[in-house]
């Protein structure tokens, strides 16, 4: 197995729902989706990457919430092994419309999965899509703190 170029990414995602539908990111000509949010960078805590995140994502200020869980996730990207770790928080922001929101980077955009729908979307890490949808409902097994997508 090929090493990531870079060891482990630490990644700084947001859990965003109105509506009863979930806000994820696209880069395009990618197969998934995934929690809006990005790579947090040297000296700078976790919850203010997700706020530095969005600021140039969407373009407009989020507000860290509670911290929900961490996902490791290990996937292959174009021939190459990448491993990161994903910080999960709940955030609050304001989005004037129903539509998706318009992106501020051109390989990037957003889309609703509705929550009813999380179990078959294309989310990644795949833990994520029964944990959120569990926790935002309040079932048993939703205060999952940790999943992983490597065998165990």
């Amino acid at each position: 197995m090929k090493k990531a170029k870079n060891g482990i990414e630490v990644m700084a995602r947001g859990v965003y729902v109105r509506s009863g539908r979930l806000l994820v990111c696209h880069t395009r000509g990618a197969d998934n989706t995934y929690l809006p949010g990005g790579h947090v960078e040297w000296g700078e805590s976790a919850p203010e990457a997700l706020v530095r995140e969005i600021r140039e994502e969407l373009g407009v200020k989020a507000r860290v919430a509670s911290f929900l869980g961490v996902v490791e996730h290990r996937y292959r990207q174009k021939g190459r092994w990448h491993f990161e770790i994903n910080l999960v928080w709940l955030m609050r922001m304001t989005l004037d419309s129903a539509e998706p929101p318009p992106s501020c980077e051109g390989h990037l955009d957003f889309r609703w999965i509705p929550l009813a729908q999380l179990g078959r979307s294309d989310l990644e890490p795949a833990p994520l899509r029964r944990w959120i949808s569990n926790g935002l409902r309040g079932r048993a097994g939703g205060a999952v703190r940790w999943a992983s997508t490597l065998p165990r």
